[in-house]
Protein backbone atom coordinates (compact mmCIF):
# COMPACT_ATOMS: atom_id res chain seq x y z
CA UNK A 1 0.00 0.00 0.00
CA UNK A 2 1.68 3.20 -0.72
CA UNK A 3 2.17 6.06 1.80
CA UNK A 4 -0.86 8.33 0.67
CA UNK A 5 -3.07 5.30 1.58
CA UNK A 6 -4.54 5.56 4.85
CA UNK A 7 -4.96 2.26 6.82
CA UNK A 8 -8.40 0.56 6.57
CA UNK A 9 -9.42 -1.75 9.66
CA UNK A 10 -10.22 -5.11 7.97
CA UNK A 11 -12.98 -7.09 9.71
CA UNK A 12 -15.43 -9.24 8.54
CA UNK A 13 -18.12 -6.46 9.06
CA UNK A 14 -15.88 -3.69 6.83
CA UNK A 15 -15.12 -6.15 3.90
CA UNK A 16 -17.31 -6.66 0.97
CA UNK A 17 -19.13 -9.27 0.42
CA UNK A 18 -17.89 -12.02 -1.89
CA UNK A 19 -20.67 -10.87 -4.43
CA UNK A 20 -19.70 -7.12 -3.99
CA UNK A 21 -16.53 -7.62 -4.61
CA UNK A 22 -16.71 -10.16 -7.73
CA UNK A 23 -19.06 -7.19 -9.13
CA UNK A 24 -17.95 -3.78 -8.73
CA UNK A 25 -17.22 -2.25 -12.13
CA UNK A 26 -17.80 1.41 -11.74
CA UNK A 27 -18.75 0.91 -8.12
CA UNK A 28 -18.29 4.49 -6.17
CA UNK A 29 -15.36 3.43 -3.43
CA UNK A 30 -13.25 5.72 -1.40
CA UNK A 31 -9.00 5.45 -1.67
CA UNK A 32 -8.44 3.99 1.40
CA UNK A 33 -11.41 0.96 0.49
CA UNK A 34 -9.80 0.59 -2.83
CA UNK A 35 -6.06 -0.68 -0.98
CA UNK A 36 -7.96 -2.47 1.41
CA UNK A 37 -10.51 -4.48 -0.13
CA UNK A 38 -10.33 -4.23 -3.92
CA UNK A 39 -6.70 -4.20 -5.31
CA UNK A 40 -5.46 -7.43 -4.30
CA UNK A 41 -8.38 -9.17 -4.92
CA UNK A 42 -7.81 -12.21 -6.81
CA UNK A 43 -10.44 -13.09 -8.70
CA UNK A 44 -11.05 -9.69 -10.35
CA UNK A 45 -8.43 -6.89 -10.90
CA UNK A 46 -9.90 -3.40 -10.76
CA UNK A 47 -8.08 -0.19 -11.03
CA UNK A 48 -9.51 3.28 -9.74
CA UNK A 49 -10.12 6.05 -11.59
CA UNK A 50 -10.94 8.87 -8.79
CA UNK A 51 -12.92 7.17 -6.88
CA UNK A 52 -14.43 4.59 -9.52
CA UNK A 53 -13.84 1.38 -9.65
CA UNK A 54 -12.78 0.06 -13.28
CA UNK A 55 -12.59 -4.02 -14.45
CA UNK A 56 -9.22 -4.55 -16.24
CA UNK A 57 -10.49 -6.34 -19.69
CA UNK A 58 -9.10 -9.56 -21.01
CA UNK A 59 -7.60 -9.77 -24.06
CA UNK A 60 -7.77 -12.42 -26.48
CA UNK A 61 -4.93 -15.18 -27.09
CA UNK A 62 -3.35 -14.06 -30.23
CA UNK A 63 -2.43 -10.55 -28.37
CA UNK A 64 -1.51 -12.30 -25.25
CA UNK A 65 1.09 -14.55 -27.28
CA UNK A 66 2.41 -11.29 -28.71
CA UNK A 67 2.78 -9.83 -25.64
CA UNK A 68 4.53 -12.63 -24.63
CA UNK A 69 7.13 -12.39 -27.34
CA UNK A 70 7.89 -8.97 -26.19
CA UNK A 71 8.45 -9.49 -22.88
CA UNK A 72 10.49 -12.48 -23.34
CA UNK A 73 12.45 -10.42 -25.56
CA UNK A 74 12.75 -7.71 -23.44
CA UNK A 75 14.01 -10.19 -21.06
CA UNK A 76 16.62 -11.14 -22.91
CA UNK A 77 17.98 -7.66 -23.29
CA UNK A 78 17.88 -6.95 -19.91
CA UNK A 79 19.96 -10.02 -19.51
CA UNK A 80 22.87 -8.56 -21.68
CA UNK A 81 22.15 -4.79 -20.54
CA UNK A 82 20.94 -5.20 -16.81
CA UNK A 83 19.68 -1.49 -16.68
CA UNK A 84 15.94 -2.16 -15.23
CA UNK A 85 13.58 -4.13 -14.20
CA UNK A 86 10.14 -5.46 -15.00
CA UNK A 87 7.26 -6.12 -13.17
CA UNK A 88 3.88 -7.69 -13.84
CA UNK A 89 1.55 -9.55 -11.37
CA UNK A 90 -1.26 -6.68 -11.54
CA UNK A 91 1.75 -4.58 -9.23
CA UNK A 92 -0.41 -0.88 -9.15
CA UNK A 93 0.95 2.86 -9.52
CA UNK A 94 -0.61 5.64 -7.94
CA UNK A 95 -0.48 8.92 -10.13
CA UNK A 96 -1.65 12.24 -9.11
CA UNK A 97 -3.12 14.05 -12.25
CA UNK A 98 -4.17 17.97 -12.14
CA UNK A 99 -7.29 16.78 -12.51
CA UNK A 100 -7.76 13.77 -10.48
CA UNK A 101 -6.31 10.55 -8.73
CA UNK A 102 -5.75 7.18 -10.40
CA UNK A 103 -4.08 3.78 -9.86
CA UNK A 104 -3.12 2.40 -12.91
CA UNK A 105 -1.88 -1.96 -13.24
CA UNK A 106 -0.34 -2.16 -16.47
CA UNK A 107 0.33 -5.78 -17.34
CA UNK A 108 4.17 -4.69 -17.16
CA UNK A 109 6.03 -2.28 -15.74
CA UNK A 110 9.26 -1.55 -16.17
CA UNK A 111 12.06 0.45 -14.16
CA UNK A 112 15.13 2.16 -14.87
CA UNK A 113 18.09 1.53 -12.33
CA UNK A 114 18.50 5.27 -12.09
CA UNK A 115 14.83 5.39 -11.49
CA UNK A 116 14.30 7.82 -8.13
CA UNK A 117 11.89 4.79 -6.62
CA UNK A 118 13.65 1.79 -6.93
CA UNK A 119 11.09 -1.26 -7.23
CA UNK A 120 11.30 -3.45 -3.59
CA UNK A 121 11.28 -7.41 -3.34
CA UNK A 122 9.00 -7.88 -1.28
CA UNK A 123 6.32 -4.34 -2.36
CA UNK A 124 3.03 -5.58 -3.98
CA UNK A 125 2.69 -2.20 -5.34
CA UNK A 126 4.61 0.41 -7.01
CA UNK A 127 5.49 3.92 -4.99
CA UNK A 128 7.17 5.77 -7.79
CA UNK A 129 6.44 6.28 -11.46
CA UNK A 130 7.15 3.37 -13.73
CA UNK A 131 9.84 4.16 -16.22
CA UNK A 132 7.75 2.30 -19.07
CA UNK A 133 4.39 0.77 -18.93
CA UNK A 134 3.11 -2.15 -21.70
CA UNK A 135 -0.41 -2.92 -21.93
CA UNK A 136 -2.24 -5.88 -23.83
CA UNK A 137 -4.89 -4.31 -25.59
CA UNK A 138 -8.70 -5.58 -25.45
CA UNK A 139 -11.17 -5.02 -27.99
CA UNK A 140 -14.32 -6.83 -26.14
CA UNK A 141 -16.40 -3.43 -26.69
CA UNK A 142 -15.29 0.30 -27.22
CA UNK A 143 -14.74 1.44 -23.80
CA UNK A 144 -11.96 -1.51 -23.26
CA UNK A 145 -10.46 -0.01 -26.08
CA UNK A 146 -11.06 3.64 -25.56
CA UNK A 147 -9.21 2.59 -21.75
CA UNK A 148 -5.88 2.08 -23.07
CA UNK A 149 -6.22 3.92 -26.11
CA UNK A 150 -7.39 7.22 -24.66
CA UNK A 151 -7.79 6.97 -21.06
CA UNK A 152 -4.21 5.77 -20.15
CA UNK A 153 -2.73 7.37 -22.91
CA UNK A 154 -3.34 10.62 -21.21
CA UNK A 155 -2.56 9.62 -17.87
CA UNK A 156 0.81 8.09 -18.31
CA UNK A 157 1.74 11.24 -20.25
CA UNK A 158 0.52 13.41 -17.41
CA UNK A 159 1.53 11.17 -14.88
CA UNK A 160 5.03 11.38 -16.09
CA UNK A 161 5.39 7.39 -17.82
CA UNK A 162 8.42 7.92 -20.05
CA UNK A 163 7.07 5.30 -22.86
CA UNK A 164 3.96 3.46 -23.05
CA UNK A 165 3.38 0.85 -25.68
CA UNK A 166 -0.42 -1.35 -26.69
CA UNK A 167 0.39 -4.08 -27.85
CA UNK A 168 -2.07 -5.76 -29.79
CA UNK A 169 -2.73 -8.55 -33.00
CA UNK A 170 -4.13 -5.75 -35.47
CA UNK A 171 -0.96 -3.71 -36.77
CA UNK A 172 -3.89 -0.92 -36.65
CA UNK A 173 -3.93 -0.92 -32.70
CA UNK A 174 -0.22 -0.59 -31.90
CA UNK A 175 1.19 1.78 -30.34
CA UNK A 176 4.85 2.71 -29.09
CA UNK A 177 5.23 6.19 -27.46
CA UNK A 178 8.04 8.15 -26.03
CA UNK A 179 7.33 11.35 -23.81
CA UNK A 180 8.27 14.36 -25.44
CA UNK A 181 9.72 17.89 -24.14
CA UNK A 182 6.40 18.93 -24.17
CA UNK A 183 4.87 16.09 -21.56
CA UNK A 184 3.27 14.51 -24.96
CA UNK A 185 3.49 11.39 -26.51
CA UNK A 186 4.99 10.87 -30.16
CA UNK A 187 5.48 7.73 -31.84
CA UNK A 188 8.56 5.95 -31.81
CA UNK A 189 7.91 3.78 -34.41
CA UNK A 190 10.18 4.27 -37.88
CA UNK A 191 9.39 4.05 -41.20
CA UNK A 192 11.67 1.12 -41.65
CA UNK A 193 9.00 -0.87 -39.20
CA UNK A 194 11.45 -0.62 -35.99
CA UNK A 195 10.74 -0.02 -32.61
CA UNK A 196 13.88 1.60 -31.03
CA UNK A 197 13.31 2.57 -27.54
CA UNK A 198 14.74 5.64 -25.91
CA UNK A 199 14.55 4.64 -22.76
CA UNK A 200 16.59 1.61 -22.88
CA UNK A 201 19.27 2.54 -25.28
CA UNK A 202 19.87 -0.36 -27.96
CA UNK A 203 16.15 -2.70 -27.19
CA UNK A 204 15.03 -2.54 -30.75
CA UNK A 205 12.58 -5.30 -32.38
CA UNK A 206 11.07 -5.43 -35.91
CA UNK A 207 7.08 -4.86 -36.08
CA UNK A 208 6.84 -7.83 -38.30
CA UNK A 209 8.70 -10.03 -36.15
CA UNK A 210 6.53 -9.04 -33.58
CA UNK A 211 3.76 -9.69 -34.86
CA UNK A 212 4.36 -13.15 -36.05
CA UNK A 213 6.30 -14.19 -33.23
CA UNK A 214 9.52 -14.79 -34.72
CA UNK A 215 10.88 -17.53 -32.80
CA UNK A 216 13.89 -16.11 -30.58
CA UNK A 217 16.38 -18.54 -31.79
CA UNK A 218 15.64 -17.59 -35.26
CA UNK A 219 16.84 -13.97 -34.09
CA UNK A 220 20.14 -14.53 -33.04
CA UNK A 221 21.78 -13.84 -36.29
CA UNK A 222 19.54 -10.69 -37.22
CA UNK A 223 21.24 -7.56 -36.89
CA UNK A 224 18.75 -5.92 -35.33
CA UNK A 225 18.99 -8.21 -32.38
CA UNK A 226 22.34 -9.44 -32.67
CA UNK A 227 23.77 -7.50 -29.42
CA UNK A 228 21.13 -8.92 -26.93
CA UNK A 229 19.57 -12.61 -28.71
CA UNK A 230 21.66 -15.13 -27.40
CA UNK A 231 25.11 -13.38 -28.03
CA UNK A 232 26.84 -16.59 -26.02
CA UNK A 233 25.13 -18.81 -29.33
CA UNK A 234 27.12 -16.11 -31.36
CA UNK A 235 30.53 -16.08 -29.39
CA UNK A 236 30.42 -20.13 -29.50
CA UNK A 237 29.87 -19.81 -33.23
CA UNK A 238 33.01 -17.43 -33.49
CA UNK A 239 34.98 -19.74 -31.62
CA UNK A 240 34.03 -22.96 -33.65
CA UNK A 241 34.81 -21.05 -36.27
CA UNK A 242 38.46 -20.11 -35.15
CA UNK A 243 38.89 -23.94 -34.54
CA UNK A 244 38.20 -25.07 -37.67
CA UNK A 245 39.84 -22.85 -39.10
CA UNK A 246 43.17 -23.15 -37.51
CA UNK A 247 42.24 -26.78 -37.58
CA UNK A 248 42.61 -26.29 -41.59
CA UNK A 249 45.32 -24.56 -41.29
CA UNK A 250 47.52 -27.14 -39.77
CA UNK A 251 46.25 -29.71 -42.24
CA UNK A 252 47.24 -27.92 -45.21
CA UNK A 253 50.56 -26.84 -43.72
CA UNK A 254 51.12 -30.53 -43.62
CA UNK A 255 49.70 -31.00 -46.93
CA UNK A 256 51.97 -28.25 -48.36
CA UNK A 257 54.94 -30.06 -46.93
CA UNK A 258 54.44 -33.74 -47.41
CA UNK A 259 53.74 -32.52 -51.32
CA UNK A 260 56.50 -31.21 -50.89
CA UNK A 261 58.47 -34.34 -50.69
CA UNK A 262 56.88 -35.63 -53.30
CA UNK A 263 53.51 -37.15 -51.99
CA UNK A 264 50.63 -37.48 -53.79
CA UNK A 265 48.53 -34.32 -52.44
CA UNK A 266 45.24 -35.88 -53.13
CA UNK A 267 45.50 -38.98 -50.93
CA UNK A 268 47.14 -37.12 -47.84
CA UNK A 269 43.82 -34.65 -48.07
CA UNK A 270 41.66 -37.85 -47.98
CA UNK A 271 43.72 -39.28 -44.74
CA UNK A 272 43.42 -35.90 -43.69
CA UNK A 273 39.75 -35.18 -44.33
CA UNK A 274 40.66 -31.94 -46.27
CA UNK A 275 38.20 -30.94 -49.08
CA UNK A 276 40.26 -31.99 -52.38
CA UNK A 277 39.29 -28.69 -54.35
CA UNK A 278 41.18 -26.72 -50.68
CA UNK A 279 43.84 -28.89 -51.34
CA UNK A 280 44.10 -28.00 -55.03
CA UNK A 281 43.75 -24.05 -55.22
CA UNK A 282 46.28 -24.32 -52.10
CA UNK A 283 48.27 -26.09 -54.45
CA UNK A 284 47.98 -23.72 -56.99
CA UNK A 285 48.85 -20.64 -54.83
CA UNK A 286 52.19 -22.47 -53.76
Amino acid sequence: MPATAKALPTTDALRPSEDELMNADGRQVSETEYWAYYYAFPDKHYEWNNGRLQEKPVSDNLTYWIYSWLRALLDEFLKQHPIAKCTGLEHGFRLALSDRVVIRKPDLGVVRNDNPVPLGDFERSYRGIFDLCIEALSDSDRAARERDEVEKRHDYAQGGVREYYIIHHNPERLAFLSRGSDGGFQSVLGPDGLVRSEILPGFQFHIRDLLGHRPLAALRHDPVYRSFVYPQWQQEEQARQLAEAERDATRIAAVTKLHALGLDPMQIADALDIDRALVSAILEIC
